[in-house]
């Protein structure tokens, strides 16, 4: 019998700060041989990332707790406990937004991985539910991020792209 069951624990994984978010790499792509990531997000309010896009990674969202906007080239989405939203391979640019006043919680799941290193090289480690104010970038702090997002395979947007 082959043993190649992953179980992962409440209190396991490395949480990262990323732009002021906390990821936790739940499954990583080292784990999947790359096939796929599972990060959980907590998104305080305010919280999210820039207008992105990955052309080569689907990328799937489970709204767990409150409520989060998403935004896409195709529209705008709300987000609340129990929705789901996939963005497909392709490249559409998106991004989401904590606009409430609450604290949102998120699975997301990355077909195949990838993201979850991305997280790793920007992010700053952090203690499980902790919170790091959003990074403030210079110049060569973004030309660095954005060498890095290409390196896997993301494209990064201004921030008001999608307005």
């Amino acid at each position: 019998m082959i043993d190649n069951i992953i179980a992962v624990n409440e209190d396991q994984g490395e949480h990262f700060s990323v732009v002021g978010d906390t990821y936790r790499i739940v499954i990583s792509g080292k784990q999947t041989e790359g096939a796929y990531a599972v990060i959980d997000m907590l998104v305080p309010p305010g919280g999210g990332p820039g207008p992105h896009a990955h052309a080569n990674v689907q990328e799937m969202f489970y709204v767990v707790e409150g409520e989060i906007d998403f935004k896409t080239e195709a529209g705008k989405y709300a987000a609340r406990q129990g929705s789901f939203v996939n963005i497909p391979k392709g490249g559409e640019v998106h991004c989401f937004k904590n606009n409430s006043n609450e604290l949102a919680h998120m699975l997301c799941t990355v077909i195949p991985a990838g993201l979850d290193a991305f997280f790793e090289e920007i992010g700053t480690p952090v203690a499980a539910g902790a919170f790091l104010p959003p990074p403030v970038w210079g110049e060569e702090d973004l030309k660095r991020i954005m060498q890095l997002a290409e390196k896997h395979g993301q494209k990064l947007y201004p921030p008001n792209y999608l307005d």
